[in-house]
Protein backbone atom coordinates (compact mmCIF):
# COMPACT_ATOMS: atom_id res chain seq x y z
CA UNK A 1 0.00 0.00 0.00
CA UNK A 2 3.04 2.30 0.02
CA UNK A 3 2.39 3.12 -3.64
CA UNK A 4 -1.21 4.23 -2.90
CA UNK A 5 -1.97 7.91 -2.35
CA UNK A 6 -5.41 9.37 -1.59
CA UNK A 7 -6.04 13.12 -1.90
CA UNK A 8 -9.07 15.34 -1.41
CA UNK A 9 -10.19 18.83 -2.29
CA UNK A 10 -12.55 20.99 -0.26
CA UNK A 11 -15.77 19.22 -1.26
CA UNK A 12 -15.88 16.48 1.40
CA UNK A 13 -12.67 16.12 3.45
CA UNK A 14 -14.55 14.28 6.25
CA UNK A 15 -15.38 11.39 3.91
CA UNK A 16 -11.81 11.30 2.61
CA UNK A 17 -10.48 11.00 6.17
CA UNK A 18 -12.89 8.13 6.88
CA UNK A 19 -11.71 6.36 3.72
CA UNK A 20 -8.01 6.59 4.55
CA UNK A 21 -8.74 5.47 8.12
CA UNK A 22 -10.32 2.34 6.61
CA UNK A 23 -7.28 1.83 4.39
CA UNK A 24 -4.85 2.46 7.23
CA UNK A 25 -2.87 5.08 5.34
CA UNK A 26 -2.39 8.85 5.83
CA UNK A 27 -4.32 11.34 3.72
CA UNK A 28 -2.23 12.79 0.89
CA UNK A 29 -0.78 16.23 1.55
CA UNK A 30 -1.89 19.03 -0.74
CA UNK A 31 -3.24 22.55 -0.63
CA UNK A 32 -6.29 23.81 -2.52
CA UNK A 33 -7.52 27.39 -2.16
CA UNK A 34 -8.86 30.39 -4.06
CA UNK A 35 -6.95 33.59 -4.73
CA UNK A 36 -8.74 36.91 -4.24
CA UNK A 37 -9.63 36.87 -7.95
CA UNK A 38 -11.43 33.51 -7.45
CA UNK A 39 -8.78 31.57 -9.38
CA UNK A 40 -8.19 28.17 -7.79
CA UNK A 41 -4.66 27.14 -6.81
CA UNK A 42 -3.59 23.54 -6.22
CA UNK A 43 -0.26 22.19 -5.05
CA UNK A 44 0.63 18.57 -4.29
CA UNK A 45 2.92 18.59 -1.26
CA UNK A 46 4.49 15.13 -1.57
CA UNK A 47 6.10 12.92 -4.18
CA UNK A 48 3.58 11.07 -6.40
CA UNK A 49 5.90 10.01 -9.23
CA UNK A 50 4.82 6.55 -10.47
CA UNK A 51 2.26 6.30 -7.64
CA UNK A 52 -1.34 5.07 -7.83
CA UNK A 53 -3.35 8.19 -6.90
CA UNK A 54 -7.02 8.72 -6.01
CA UNK A 55 -8.80 12.07 -5.67
CA UNK A 56 -12.00 12.04 -3.58
CA UNK A 57 -14.25 14.92 -4.65
CA UNK A 58 -18.05 14.70 -5.01
CA UNK A 59 -19.67 17.38 -7.18
CA UNK A 60 -21.79 18.81 -4.37
CA UNK A 61 -22.45 22.46 -3.54
CA UNK A 62 -20.72 24.66 -4.62
CA UNK A 63 -20.83 22.35 -7.65
CA UNK A 64 -18.82 24.38 -10.14
CA UNK A 65 -16.05 25.26 -7.67
CA UNK A 66 -15.70 21.61 -6.68
CA UNK A 67 -15.63 20.52 -10.32
CA UNK A 68 -12.84 22.96 -11.20
CA UNK A 69 -10.90 21.95 -8.07
CA UNK A 70 -11.11 18.32 -9.16
CA UNK A 71 -9.98 19.07 -12.70
CA UNK A 72 -7.02 21.14 -11.50
CA UNK A 73 -6.01 18.48 -8.95
CA UNK A 74 -6.04 15.83 -11.68
CA UNK A 75 -3.91 18.07 -13.90
CA UNK A 76 -1.47 18.71 -11.03
CA UNK A 77 -1.10 14.97 -10.40
CA UNK A 78 -0.61 14.28 -14.10
CA UNK A 79 2.12 16.92 -14.33
CA UNK A 80 3.72 15.44 -11.20
CA UNK A 81 4.08 12.12 -13.09
CA UNK A 82 1.51 10.08 -11.14
CA UNK A 83 1.32 6.57 -12.60
CA UNK A 84 -2.51 6.39 -12.50
CA UNK A 85 -5.13 8.94 -11.46
CA UNK A 86 -8.58 7.79 -10.37
CA UNK A 87 -11.29 10.41 -9.89
CA UNK A 88 -13.42 9.28 -6.95
CA UNK A 89 -16.75 11.08 -7.35
CA UNK A 90 -19.23 9.63 -4.85
CA UNK A 91 -21.80 12.03 -6.33
CA UNK A 92 -21.66 12.70 -10.07
CA UNK A 93 -23.00 16.22 -10.52
CA UNK A 94 -24.89 17.19 -13.69
CA UNK A 95 -25.99 13.54 -13.93
CA UNK A 96 -29.59 14.55 -14.63
CA UNK A 97 -28.56 16.18 -17.91
CA UNK A 98 -27.81 12.85 -19.58
CA UNK A 99 -29.82 13.20 -22.83
CA UNK A 100 -31.40 15.72 -25.19
CA UNK A 101 -35.01 15.74 -24.06
CA UNK A 102 -35.70 19.24 -25.43
CA UNK A 103 -34.52 21.16 -28.52
CA UNK A 104 -31.19 22.98 -28.25
CA UNK A 105 -30.12 21.69 -24.82
CA UNK A 106 -26.69 20.26 -23.86
CA UNK A 107 -25.76 16.80 -22.62
CA UNK A 108 -23.76 18.13 -19.68
CA UNK A 109 -23.13 14.72 -18.13
CA UNK A 110 -21.16 13.85 -21.27
CA UNK A 111 -19.29 17.17 -21.11
CA UNK A 112 -18.19 16.41 -17.53
CA UNK A 113 -16.92 13.02 -18.71
CA UNK A 114 -14.88 14.70 -21.45
CA UNK A 115 -13.45 17.27 -19.04
CA UNK A 116 -12.32 14.59 -16.58
CA UNK A 117 -10.67 12.57 -19.33
CA UNK A 118 -8.92 15.55 -20.93
CA UNK A 119 -7.68 16.70 -17.50
CA UNK A 120 -5.89 13.36 -17.15
CA UNK A 121 -8.12 10.99 -15.17
CA UNK A 122 -7.38 7.34 -16.02
CA UNK A 123 -10.37 5.92 -14.17
CA UNK A 124 -13.64 6.95 -12.50
CA UNK A 125 -15.05 5.55 -9.25
CA UNK A 126 -18.58 6.71 -8.45
CA UNK A 127 -21.75 5.72 -6.59
CA UNK A 128 -25.30 5.25 -7.94
CA UNK A 129 -25.30 7.33 -11.11
CA UNK A 130 -28.59 9.02 -11.97
CA UNK A 131 -28.63 7.12 -15.26
CA UNK A 132 -26.62 3.99 -16.07
CA UNK A 133 -25.83 5.18 -19.60
CA UNK A 134 -23.49 7.85 -18.17
CA UNK A 135 -20.88 5.08 -17.93
CA UNK A 136 -20.90 4.98 -21.73
CA UNK A 137 -19.91 8.65 -21.92
CA UNK A 138 -16.38 7.68 -20.82
CA UNK A 139 -13.54 6.12 -22.81
CA UNK A 140 -11.80 5.20 -19.55
CA UNK A 141 -12.84 2.46 -17.07
CA UNK A 142 -15.80 3.37 -14.82
CA UNK A 143 -16.57 1.55 -11.57
CA UNK A 144 -20.07 2.31 -10.27
CA UNK A 145 -20.72 1.27 -6.69
CA UNK A 146 -24.20 1.05 -5.19
CA UNK A 147 -25.51 1.89 -1.73
CA UNK A 148 -28.40 -0.59 -2.06
CA UNK A 149 -26.77 -3.24 0.15
CA UNK A 150 -26.00 -0.66 2.83
CA UNK A 151 -29.58 0.63 2.79
CA UNK A 152 -31.06 -2.88 2.64
CA UNK A 153 -29.03 -4.05 5.65
CA UNK A 154 -30.26 -1.07 7.67
CA UNK A 155 -33.92 -1.86 7.03
CA UNK A 156 -33.41 -5.61 7.44
CA UNK A 157 -32.46 -4.98 11.07
CA UNK A 158 -35.82 -3.28 11.72
CA UNK A 159 -37.72 -6.32 10.33
CA UNK A 160 -41.00 -4.92 9.02
CA UNK A 161 -43.69 -7.57 8.42
CA UNK A 162 -45.77 -5.48 6.02
CA UNK A 163 -43.16 -3.59 4.02
CA UNK A 164 -43.66 -2.45 0.42
CA UNK A 165 -40.82 -0.79 -1.51
CA UNK A 166 -41.96 2.17 -3.59
CA UNK A 167 -40.05 3.54 -6.60
CA UNK A 168 -40.50 7.30 -6.64
CA UNK A 169 -40.75 7.23 -10.43
CA UNK A 170 -40.55 4.76 -13.30
CA UNK A 171 -36.90 5.63 -13.99
CA UNK A 172 -35.78 4.33 -10.57
CA UNK A 173 -37.95 1.20 -10.74
CA UNK A 174 -35.08 -1.23 -11.48
CA UNK A 175 -33.10 -0.04 -8.47
CA UNK A 176 -36.24 -0.19 -6.33
CA UNK A 177 -36.95 -3.73 -7.56
CA UNK A 178 -33.43 -4.79 -6.54
CA UNK A 179 -33.98 -3.31 -3.07
CA UNK A 180 -37.37 -5.02 -2.82
CA UNK A 181 -35.74 -8.38 -3.61
CA UNK A 182 -33.11 -7.84 -0.92
CA UNK A 183 -35.85 -7.05 1.61
CA UNK A 184 -38.19 -9.80 0.36
CA UNK A 185 -40.92 -7.17 -0.13
CA UNK A 186 -43.37 -6.34 -2.95
CA UNK A 187 -42.81 -3.38 -5.28
CA UNK A 188 -44.99 -0.37 -6.07
CA UNK A 189 -44.22 2.46 -8.49
CA UNK A 190 -45.22 6.11 -8.42
CA UNK A 191 -46.29 7.54 -11.76
CA UNK A 192 -45.48 11.23 -11.83
CA UNK A 193 -45.01 14.05 -14.28
CA UNK A 194 -42.30 16.72 -14.09
CA UNK A 195 -43.45 20.29 -14.65
CA UNK A 196 -41.08 22.10 -17.05
CA UNK A 197 -37.46 22.74 -16.02
CA UNK A 198 -38.26 23.82 -12.48
CA UNK A 199 -37.89 21.47 -9.53
CA UNK A 200 -41.58 20.69 -9.29
CA UNK A 201 -43.41 17.44 -9.98
CA UNK A 202 -47.03 16.45 -10.09
CA UNK A 203 -47.61 12.98 -8.67
CA UNK A 204 -50.26 11.12 -10.63
CA UNK A 205 -51.01 7.73 -9.06
CA UNK A 206 -49.63 4.59 -7.42
CA UNK A 207 -49.04 1.42 -9.44
CA UNK A 208 -49.27 -1.41 -6.92
CA UNK A 209 -50.86 -2.08 -3.53
CA UNK A 210 -49.86 0.05 -0.52
CA UNK A 211 -53.05 0.11 1.56
CA UNK A 212 -52.45 -0.96 5.17
CA UNK A 213 -48.72 -1.41 4.52
CA UNK A 214 -45.50 0.32 5.59
CA UNK A 215 -44.05 2.04 2.52
CA UNK A 216 -40.33 2.54 1.90
CA UNK A 217 -39.61 4.97 -0.92
CA UNK A 218 -36.30 4.69 -2.78
CA UNK A 219 -34.56 7.22 -5.00
CA UNK A 220 -31.00 7.98 -6.09
CA UNK A 221 -31.10 11.50 -4.63
CA UNK A 222 -33.29 13.95 -2.75
CA UNK A 223 -32.80 17.50 -4.01
CA UNK A 224 -35.43 20.07 -3.00
CA UNK A 225 -37.63 17.48 -1.30
CA UNK A 226 -40.67 18.46 -3.34
CA UNK A 227 -41.02 15.05 -4.97
CA UNK A 228 -40.61 13.26 -1.64
CA UNK A 229 -43.34 15.33 0.04
CA UNK A 230 -45.69 14.70 -2.89
CA UNK A 231 -44.97 10.96 -2.90
CA UNK A 232 -45.45 10.65 0.88
CA UNK A 233 -48.78 12.50 0.71
CA UNK A 234 -50.01 10.32 -2.15
CA UNK A 235 -49.00 7.11 -0.37
CA UNK A 236 -50.86 8.13 2.79
CA UNK A 237 -53.90 9.12 0.73
CA UNK A 238 -53.79 5.62 -0.78
CA UNK A 239 -53.87 3.97 2.64
CA UNK A 240 -50.21 3.46 3.60
CA UNK A 241 -50.03 3.33 7.39
CA UNK A 242 -46.51 4.75 7.54
CA UNK A 243 -43.87 5.99 5.11
CA UNK A 244 -40.08 5.75 5.33
CA UNK A 245 -37.66 7.03 2.67
CA UNK A 246 -34.13 6.23 1.58
CA UNK A 247 -31.76 7.60 -1.02
CA UNK A 248 -28.04 7.56 -1.80
CA UNK A 249 -27.34 11.27 -2.27
CA UNK A 250 -28.84 13.79 0.23
CA UNK A 251 -28.46 16.98 -1.80
CA UNK A 252 -31.09 18.82 0.30
CA UNK A 253 -31.02 22.13 -1.57
CA UNK A 254 -33.28 25.16 -1.03
CA UNK A 255 -36.04 24.38 1.51
CA UNK A 256 -35.59 20.59 1.48
CA UNK A 257 -34.92 20.30 5.22
CA UNK A 258 -38.00 22.36 6.11
CA UNK A 259 -40.12 20.25 3.76
CA UNK A 260 -38.83 16.97 5.21
CA UNK A 261 -39.29 18.25 8.76
CA UNK A 262 -42.92 19.23 8.18
CA UNK A 263 -44.01 16.21 6.10
CA UNK A 264 -45.27 12.97 7.75
CA UNK A 265 -42.36 10.77 6.61
CA UNK A 266 -41.16 8.83 9.68
CA UNK A 267 -37.47 8.51 8.77
CA UNK A 268 -35.20 9.42 5.86
CA UNK A 269 -32.12 7.19 5.53
CA UNK A 270 -29.27 8.54 3.38
CA UNK A 271 -25.53 8.06 2.89
CA UNK A 272 -22.65 10.52 3.21
CA UNK A 273 -21.68 10.70 -0.47
CA UNK A 274 -22.10 14.46 0.02
CA UNK A 275 -21.44 16.35 3.27
CA UNK A 276 -24.31 16.81 5.73
CA UNK A 277 -23.74 20.26 7.19
CA UNK A 278 -25.27 21.32 10.51
CA UNK A 279 -28.16 23.13 8.87
CA UNK A 280 -29.18 19.94 7.06
CA UNK A 281 -29.58 17.69 10.09
CA UNK A 282 -32.87 16.49 11.59
CA UNK A 283 -33.70 13.79 14.11
CA UNK A 284 -35.65 11.91 11.41
CA UNK A 285 -32.61 11.87 9.04
CA UNK A 286 -30.21 8.93 9.47
CA UNK A 287 -26.81 9.04 7.71
CA UNK A 288 -24.95 5.83 6.80
CA UNK A 289 -21.24 5.96 5.96
CA UNK A 290 -20.02 4.99 2.48
CA UNK A 291 -16.38 5.12 3.60
CA UNK A 292 -15.89 1.34 4.07
CA UNK A 293 -17.38 0.64 0.63
CA UNK A 294 -15.30 3.32 -1.07
CA UNK A 295 -12.19 2.30 0.85
CA UNK A 296 -12.59 -1.35 -0.12
CA UNK A 297 -13.16 -0.39 -3.77
CA UNK A 298 -9.99 1.74 -3.75
CA UNK A 299 -8.03 -1.13 -2.19
CA UNK A 300 -9.32 -3.54 -4.84
CA UNK A 301 -8.58 -1.18 -7.72
CA UNK A 302 -5.06 -0.63 -6.39
CA UNK A 303 -4.36 -4.36 -5.97
CA UNK A 304 -6.08 -5.47 -9.18
CA UNK A 305 -8.96 -7.32 -7.51
CA UNK A 306 -12.58 -7.53 -8.67
CA UNK A 307 -15.00 -4.73 -7.77
CA UNK A 308 -18.04 -6.78 -8.80
CA UNK A 309 -17.16 -9.46 -6.24
CA UNK A 310 -17.99 -6.95 -3.50
CA UNK A 311 -21.69 -7.22 -4.38
CA UNK A 312 -21.97 -10.95 -5.04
Amino acid sequence: MDELKVFTGNAHPELAREVVDYLGIPLGKNEVFQFSNENIFVRILENVRERDTFVIQPLCSPVNNNLVELLIMIDALKRASAKRITAVMPYYGYGRTDKKDQPRVPITARLIADLLTVAGANRLLTVDLHAAQIQGFFNIPVDELTALNLLANYFKEIKYNDLVVVATDIGISKRARDLAEKLNAPLAIMEKRRVGNVDQTETMNVIGEVKGMTALTVDDEIDTGGSLVSVVSTLIENGAKGVYACCTHPIFSDSAIQRIGSCPVKEVVVTNTVPMKDGKKLDKITVLSMAPLLGEAIRRIHTGMSIGAMFE
